[in-house]
């Protein structure tokens, strides 16, 4: 079992929860409708779906449950993020015209304790007694594939009509030099520092590298940020890309990008040296953070045994998330190229539905129907939905591009908050929404009306028939289905609406 580090109150609860020290595996008595692999995301919304349709579900979990979201991934960084933001605010109170006599003062264990406590709370909706009262058997060991109806854990066999391997994936450092002689973190480990760096050297500018740059520069470290490409977020909107750039740098992030060269070394410290546009840097830093490369969880899984394929990008599936063996699928992590909670909850829902139902029409469910949001957690965020322009243009998709920045929209301006823009692509011709980015300090929670109408097949102009309450940024939305629909007035309604203002302004 990973170790939970430090081994304070908070996070003995949370080892409780997610793999009870005391936990004694049951003994199966007859074959499982379901058996899956993996207690992260994908695992349990499988596991309780399927157990609350009356079917027997075994449960397996070599390590914790509730996977990296919960234990180092989405749980653990957004509580940081949001010390963090408190810390910017109070950091730019003057702009408001608030005075903090003492300026900021960041209690960097304070802010990990609050972390491990609000971790360990929630860790009870993730736990082997939680699973177990749902009609979940829950196994905790290494599962291992005998044939096409066996699993054995812990020398137990375990019988399946149906299997679901749904194993994650995990950090995995690309090749650096000079990176396998020092110490360093991932997503795996940074959350158990105690200890704010003093300098904090973090390599990969995507989404994990960028909100913890921000982050722990917001919490006091100076942060050398370290990217191959140029900028950060480099398969976001460049556009929304550069705002969130010029954020973090004002946040005091070192951007270090279109580096070249990089090596890390050991001095009795830690020392990277890297060229960025022409220069060349070799500094020392306090803790190092890889911020980069995923591998998938296939290892001691046995997968050749029932011939199901998988390759370094994870295990192959069709679209119905079906492995080459017709009786085992897979989701989350281990087979998406979206590796996002949210897509690992709604890919489970389509395998519960495949896998038990898997003659009838309900059986039938595609992946390739999903449409997936996400978002990146800086200040500003950056959420985004469908296709980029980028895409359509590589695609040789025509479409329209409707764009309304936050500085025309009163609520952000009020807050502080008019840099970032929302952008819809249409269809050209159409008001049919094909991808849309948000650039706001809430866009994670804006783009689900988006989302919405792609789902329901709502159209850009339909939306502009909706009231938003004013004065709130998520009319930034509503005014884009204006724009749409500006674009489709005749030459008669706009002579008569150049009539009316006239009559108006005459009045």
């Amino acid at each position: 079992m990973n170790a939970l580090l430090p081994t304070d109150s908070h996070n003995q609860v949370l080892a409780a929860n997610v793999h009870p020290p005391d936990w004694t595996n049951p003994k199966p008595e007859q074959p499982y409708h379901l058996v899956v692999i993996g207690a992260g995301t994908a695992g349990l919304v499988t596991a309780a779906g399927a157990a609350g349709l009356g079917a027997r579900v075994a449960l397996i979990e070599r390590d914790l449950m509730g996977g990296d979201c919960l234990n180092v991934g989405c749980v653990p960084s957004k509580a940081i993020i949001s010390a963090a933001r408190v810390a910017g605010t109070v950091a730019g109170a003057s702009d408001f015209s608030v005075r903090v006599p003492d300026g900021t003062q960041v209690d960097f264990a304070g802010v990990m304790q609050r972390m491990r406590r609000l971790r360990g709370s929630i860790s009870v909706n993730d736990s082997a007694n939680r699973f177990r009262d749902l009609g979940v058997d829950v196994f905790f060991g290494q599962a291992s594939f005998k044939d096409s109806s066996t699993i054995e854990v812990e020398g137990t066999p375990i019988q399946f009509k149906r299997a679901v391997i749904a194993t994650g994936a995990r950090a995995a450092a690309p090749p650096i030099k000079g990176l396998d002689q020092v110490d360093y973190l991932t997503n795996e480990s940074v959350f158990s520092l105690t200890e704010l760096p003093k300098r904090f050297g973090i390599i990969g500018a995507g989404p994990i590298g960028t909100e913890m740059a921000q982050a722990f520069a917001r919490l006091g470290s100076h942060v050398l940020l370290v990217e191959s490409e140029h900028g950060v977020l480099t398969k976001e909107d460049r556009e929304a890309a550069k705002i969130v750039q010029n954020a973090i740098e004002r946040d005091g992030v070192q951007l270090l990008c279109c580096g070249r060269n990089l090596e890390i070394k050991n001095d009795g410290g830690i020392r990277l040296t890297v060229d960025s546009h022409g220069k060349s840097y070799d500094e020392p830093v306090d803790q190092l953070l890889v911020a980069v490369g995923r591998a998938p969880n296939v290892e001691h899984l046995n997968l050749e045994a029932v011939g199901v394929a998988y390759g370094k990008k994870g295990i192959e599936v069709n679209d119905h998330l079906q492995t080459t063996n017709p009786k085992i699928f897979a989701a989350g992590d281990v087979c998406s190229k979206y590796q996002f909670t949210h897509a690992a909850d709604f890919m489970a829902r389509i395998v519960i539905q495949n896998s038990l139902f898997a003659l009838g029409p309900i059986g039938k469910k595609k992946a390739s129907d999903l449409i997936i949001p996400w978002a990146t957690y800086t200040t500003p965020e950056v959420a985004h939905v469908g296709l980029y322009e980028h895409d359509a243009a590589e695609s040789g998709v025509e479409i329209d591009t409707y764009l309304q920045p936050f500085s025309e929209v009163d609520r952000a301006i009020l807050e502080g908050d008019d840099e970032g823009f929302a952008k819809i692509v249409t269809k050209k011709g159409s008001d049919e929404i094909l991808g849309a980015t948000i650039v706001a300090s809430n866009a994670g929670d804006m783009i689900s009306e988006v989302t919405l109408a792609m789902n329901q097949k709502i159209g850009l102009g339909k939306i502009a028939s909706v009231i938003h309450p004013y004065p709130t940024q998520a009319e930034a939305i509503r005014k884009l289905g204006d724009q749409f629909n500006r674009t489709r007035l005749t030459p008669t309604s706009k002579r008569l609406l150049g009539i009316l203002r006239t009559i108006n302004v005459g009045a």
